[in-house]
């Protein structure tokens, strides 16, 4: 239940439409274990459902979609020396991703206001990307000493250039233009417009939409207004050639040179994230971008997340970010030049039987 005793997701069908409303507005909609399961029941009972043409996401309140995952739970975990309920939570919400990722019905996404971390997740591996002016989008695990996952990986890794590679490891939040241009989301729709849209998703006929994915691209485009101009695509030249390469070390030496102003500020940037996170970060953007699929991709970041939960900087990230809230996470190591040239392998190798007995699970595989 939320904070006020209400469901934490709300299931409901309007007309024709399969509506999920996240219910946690105080936690800017955190998603939780139970709304994961809760949603994956009832994306898989509409699928089978003929008078359920179309599915949205929308989140309760005023502040956003989705602000990830309850990263308080997980931590406690971290601290706790556990990790068998992350990786059940974890592995739940990855087949989640890959369920919206091809689900047989148009799944269409709000994206507005704050969309960071898991709810990337269940917004931009959907059919119908929608943003709007309030929309703020990131990415911003390295901050905490995590890596990006939900998929996020794989969606960054296929951006333009190195635009992904960029968004990853600063953790950068984007607004509508810089989502459409980057691949995140697909239309505008301004804020205003929100309720309408989804009154017109309800109204769609099943006896004459023989097509509900070209009627709901119609529908979409009767309420969508021009993004205007992405930022992010005017910063190419710089980012393409930041960006290059396998070594994050190097990436900000490249910028400190370049002299470039957004450049130097990406390298501050850089510089106050955990060096371990950004090395095996990029090291799975680069094995996302060659992966045949999300589920491929998806498999690596649960590797990569059960690694992270069990060192030592996602527990002090979240404690400088969230629980203490001094902003002065004491990485370990503190610099590049003490991660292991190994640790980004490691972090992506298969798990072995201790970590097999510790998290109570095998490899992630799709549901």
């Amino acid at each position: 239940m939320s904070e006020a005793g209400e469901p934490e997701l709300l299931v409901e069908v309007r007309g024709s439409l399969g509506l999920l409303t996240l219910n946690r507005p105080r936690a800017l909609n955190a998603l939780t274990h139970g709304m994961v399961v809760m949603m994956r029941a009832a994306l898989d009972e509409w699928a089978l459902r003929d008078d359920v043409l179309a599915v949205a996401v929308v989140g309760a309140g005023e502040r956003g979609l989705c602000a990830g995952g309850d990263i308080v739970s997980l931590y406690d975990e971290a601290v706790s020396g556990g990790g068998a309920a992350a990786a059940a939570f974890w592995t739940d919400e990855y087949r989640l991703n890959s369920l919206i990722a091809r689900y047989p019905k148009p799944y269409v996404a709000l994206m507005d206001g704050i969309v960071l971390g898991g709810g990337v997740g269940i917004s931009a591996h959907g059919s119908h990307r929608v943003v709007t002016e309030r929309s703020r989008i990131g990415m911003p695990e390295t901050g905490i000493g995590f890596v990006p996952d939900v998929g996020g990986t794989w969606l960054l890794s296929h951006a333009p250039g190195q635009l992904g590679t960029h968004l990853a490891l600063t953790g950068a939040m984007i607004g509508a233009a810089d989502a459409i241009a980057v691949g995140l989301a697909d239309a505008l729709v301004p804020s205003r417009l929100l309720r309408e849209l989804i009154a017109a998703l309800e109204l769609l006929d099943p006896a004459v939409e023989h097509d509900p994915m070209a009627a709901v691209d119609a529908t979409i485009d009767e309420f969508a207004q021009p993004a205007g101009r992405a930022a992010l695509l005017a910063e190419r030249a710089w980012i393409d050639a930041a960006y290059a390469g396998d070594d994050a070390s190097s990436m900000i030496e490249r910028m400190r040179a370049s002299g470039h102003e957004a450049a130097l500020a990406a390298a501050d940037a850089l510089v106050t994230r955990s060096p371990t996170a950004l090395t095996v970060t990029l090291s799975l953007l680069r094995r996302s971008a060659r992966a045949g699929s999300l589920d491929e991709a998806l498999a690596l970041e649960f590797r990569a997340a059960l690694r992270a939960l069990a060192a030592t900087d996602f527990a002090e990230g979240v404690r400088a970010q969230v629980i203490d809230k001094d902003r002065s996470p004491r990485w370990s190591p503190p610099t590049f030049a003490g991660v292991d040239p190994a640790v980004a392998k490691a972090a992506l190798a298969p798990l072995d039987e201790r970590e097999r007995q510790r998290f109570g699970t095998d490899e992630w595989e799709a549901a």
